[in-house]
């Protein structure tokens, strides 16, 4: 059984049709990436999933229910967590007090954080510095770690490399992959293409609101209309 399921998913909003009836699935630790040119619509599934939007129609079922009957604030405790685009870090509490609110639901074990922390040691070394005065790569661990921090079952990443460095998006990338080795299904919506289809297991590609592609994300990556279109060739 699918752990989430997407059938006919519409969205709009200001006057705007973003999604046009799209479905698609992931399994239990299932890495699935989400690509398309800007404006394709992948931003607004991702904040309908994690609750900031509501859609026009449409069924989302996760672990065999409702989604839509969850509140967003209860989403996480079901196990579905949210890294948005832009990361929403809490700029003026501290590295440490960022990670603490990821678990706000729940209480932390003695030696989580430090766990936690193991992932990226520099959140370590500047876990009493406010996450606003981190760089953009700094901010990036500190938002995929506190996502971490409140167990999900699915993961939801938006745009994790953007701005990024090189070896900041290696490492990011890196994480990514090992935490679906830990039972955690991820969907990765990613402008970079050729990342995002060598990271997943099967893809999904958005134009202009409407999935018009589908399949193992090797197949896809080797697809003459991908490469064409989001790999430069």
């Amino acid at each position: 059984m699918s752990l989430l399921t997407v059938k006919n998913l519409q969205i709009a909003y200001g006057g705007i049709q973003a999604v046009k009836g799209i479905s698609f699935e992931i399994k239990q630790g299932e890495l699935v990436s989400l690509i398309g040119a800007n404006g394709a619509g992948k931003t607004s599934t991702l904040n309908c999933l994690g609750g900031l939007l509501k859609p026009a129609s449409g069924e989302i079922s996760y672990q065999g229910q409702n989604l839509l009957t969850i509140p967003t604030h209860d989403r996480v405790k079901h196990g579905l967590a949210l890294v948005p685009e832009g990361r929403g870090i809490f700029s003026k509490l501290t590295v440490a007090e960022n990670l603490r609110m990821g678990a706000y639901h729940r209480q932390l074990a003695k030696d989580e954080l430090e766990q936690a922390y193991q992932r990226f040691p520099r959140l370590h070394e500047r876990k009493e510095q406010l996450a606003g005065t981190l760089s953009g790569g700094e901010q990036q661990m500190l938002a995929i770690v506190r996502a971490l921090l409140s167990k999900p079952k699915l993961l939801l990443l938006d745009e994790p490399s953007m701005g990024l460095a090189p070896i900041m998006v290696e490492k990011i990338f890196s994480t990514i992959s090992e935490v679906t080795k830990e039972g955690v299904a991820v969907l990765l919506v990613e402008q970079n293409a050729k990342a995002a289809l060598a990271l997943a297991q099967r893809a999904y590609v958005m134009e202009s609101g409407k999935i018009t592609l589908e399949g193992d994300a090797k197949e896809l990556a080797a697809d003459s209309r991908v490469r064409a279109a989001y790999l430069g060739e």
